[in-house]
């Protein structure tokens, strides 16, 4: 006797909805970045990940229709337009495939385990599994081709030791203002570094290319608030003696077309913002020294007062689209009217 299939929690029907948005999103993305691609082994992992994509949305699609559920917009051809020229350079496509894998890992690892329903738990799997490949694979390509700068290194450790003095987490010892960053410190400040070089380039694209006059000066703004970021922290690794590295290849060009809609550019703003939060608290959340989670605080108060005013400009333009809501809220909204 065969298992009866439950239908979709709420919690499923989120993580589904929030796949199709993004694989919708990279989709078009990877039609303007192939129009352009030049490099053979670029491209070959550009026209990878463009079937594999396919293949999700495929699948997500079937997944919505066996519910009776109706189909989200997220974004199609009309997001991007084609024929125009780059408005970043060559490794720019690769870059932002890294990124966005980096999302993708964990917020797919994250939808399974709060999936349930077994193919629904699959799906997410899957999705994991193609993101951190995606990731080893771009990785690959920019180390090899010395665009990607490694993080810093610090002497290995001979000997295990323990915490022995109270001041230890205040940040402080007897010789310096700060006592020196561990290896987990280093680890979490390079990693937000690294992600803001990136978001002060793709800013600064959109900024220059967006078709309305306040979307472009929220790009502004974002392009100024990355290059805070970067050089908040490239402060802390430099009082500790550590070269911050860095690398700024994949520029915008001098091209102010757009081969993207503003909805689309806001919404990808918007995942990398939501990226940039959560990377923030984990890295509060694991630093020893006190002066680093305040840090980090004062940062993502600022990354979070950005993120309130896109959705805002989202709403007033109509890109917003509203996940599915709970019968009960349309009930009452239905009552009021």
């Amino acid at each position: 006797m065969s298992a009866i299939k439950l239908p979709l929690s709420a919690t499923e029907l989120a993580t589904i909805w929030m796949a199709y948005q993004e694989k919708t999103l990279l989709l078009q993305l990877l039609t303007h970045w192939l129009e352009k691609a030049e490099d053979a082994q670029a491209k070959a992992i550009l026209q990878q990940t463009y079937a594999n994509l396919l293949a999700h949305l495929q699948v997500l699609k079937e997944t919505f229709q066996a519910e009776e559920a109706v189909l989200p917009v997220g974004f199609d051809e009309s997001d991007i337009v084609l024929g125009v020229p780059r408005l970043f350079d060559a490794p720019f496509d690769l870059m932002w495939l890294r990124t966005k894998a980096k999302v993708e890992i964990g917020l797919y690892g994250l939808h399974s385990s709060m999936s349930y329903r077994e193919d629904i738990r699959h799906l997410h799997i899957g999705f994991t599994r193609q993101a951190q490949d995606i990731y080893n694979q771009t990785t690959e390509y920019l180390l090899q081709a010395n665009i990607l700068v490694r993080p810093p290194y610090i002497a290995m450790p001979k000997q295990v030791e323990f915490v022995k003095e109270k001041n230890y987490m205040s940040g402080l010892n007897w010789f310096t203002d700060s006592r020196p960053l561990n290896a987990i410190e280093i680890a979490h400040i390079h990693q937000a570094i690294e992600t803001n070089i990136f978001g002060v380039q793709m800013m600064t694209g959109f900024a220059q290319a967006a078709a309305h006059q306040d979307v472009r000066e929220y790009f502004e703004e974002g392009a100024e608030l990355a290059q805070r970021i970067v050089t908040t922290l490239s402060e802390v690794l430099t009082d500790s003696d550590i070269q911050s590295p860095a690398s700024w290849v994949g520029k915008a060009t001098v091209s102010t077309v757009s081969p993207f809609s503003d909805k689309l550019m806001m919404y990808a703003t918007s995942l990398l913002t939501t990226f940039g939060l959560g990377s923030s608290a984990i890295g509060s959340a694991f630093s020893l020294r006190s002066d680093l989670p305040t840090k980090m605080a004062l940062l993502g108060k600022d990354i979070m007062s950005f993120a309130k005013k896109g959705g805002k400009i989202m709403v007033s333009y109509g890109w917003m689209e509203e996940p599915p809501q709970s019968e009960n809220r349309k009930a009452l909204v239905h009552n009021k009217s």
